[in-house]
């Protein structure tokens, strides 16, 4: 699919990979919607790319449903959606205090996962209302969603997070066989360690310990490089179906 001209939404775009991600596609032509809390900074990164901000948490799934409806009628139509939204927590299945917190466990379900195919099937609706943007390749939308190599790899203390982004990753190709008769293609990105949130910032001494099991190179990962690869599964109809390791090589260790 060509980016130019096509209507997208990045949730959680105010910042880290959503943000590079709103930015790749605003500069190659693309009207871009930038979804993300309230508090964050979606506003500001909207204006910068001539996009339009819409305030949502993806854990009110209602609240999302009408945040995403209005983010399609302002873009009058939607061909890409990006999700980046999500977090994970520390927690062991059990401690010397007693077993997993079960609430903690369905939250980082709802945010992760939950959150994300909510958006999904939502944006497939909307996708399979268009007309074909090549008349060949009959191609309406792609969907990109965000899990992690966690999703593979959990370390101790994952549980939860790695539960929900593997959850991410197997319902790739399903979801892809669901739509493809109506020209959406689905996919998932699964980064190892970049330099978003927490990772952010930290001292060079620290982020060469967390990246030494990398092939290479043996450093955190940039957020545009995660952008780049967003924008060449938008570009590539043949990928379909699949979640794609973004890691350097990097397989994570027990801890």
């Amino acid at each position: 699919m060509e980016i130019e001209g096509k209507k997208a939404i990045v949730v959680g775009g105010a910042s880290g990979f959503g943000k590079a991600t709103a930015e790749a596609l605003a500069k190659r032509g693309a009207a871009v919607a930038v979804l993300d809390r309230p508090q964050s900074k979606g506003k500001e990164v909207a204006d910068q790319i001539g996009g339009s901000f819409f305030e949502v948490d993806v854990t009110d799934f209602a609240g999302t449903e009408e945040a995403l409806e209005r983010a399609v009628a302002g873009l009058g139509g939607l061909h890409i959606t990006v999700t980046t939204a999500g977090g994970g927590i520390g927690e062991r299945t059990i401690s010397k205090n007693g077993p997993h917190s079960l609430e903690s466990f369905r939250a980082s379900v709802d945010l992760n996962l939950i959150g994300t195919f909510n958006v999904s099937r939502l944006a497939a609706w909307q996708m399979s209302k268009n007309e074909p943007v090549d008349a060949e390749a009959e191609e309406r939308g792609v969907i990109i969603n965000t899990a992690s190599i966690a999703a593979f790899e959990g370390q101790i203390g994952q549980v939860a997070y790695t539960a929900s982004k593997a959850a991410i990753a197997g319902m790739s190709l399903t979801m892809a066989r669901d739509l493809g008769s109506m020209g959406i293609r689905v996919l998932a990105i699964a980064p190892s360690l970049f330099a978003t949130g927490l990772t952010q910032g930290i001292p060079d001494e620290f982020a060469t310990q967390l990246t030494k099991d990398a092939a290479f190179p043996k450093r955190l990962g940039r957020p545009e490089e995660y952008a780049k690869l967003a924008v060449a599964i938008i570009e590539n109809p043949m990928l379909n179906g699949q979640c794609i390791r973004l890691d350097a090589g990097q397989r994570f260790a027990p801890k």
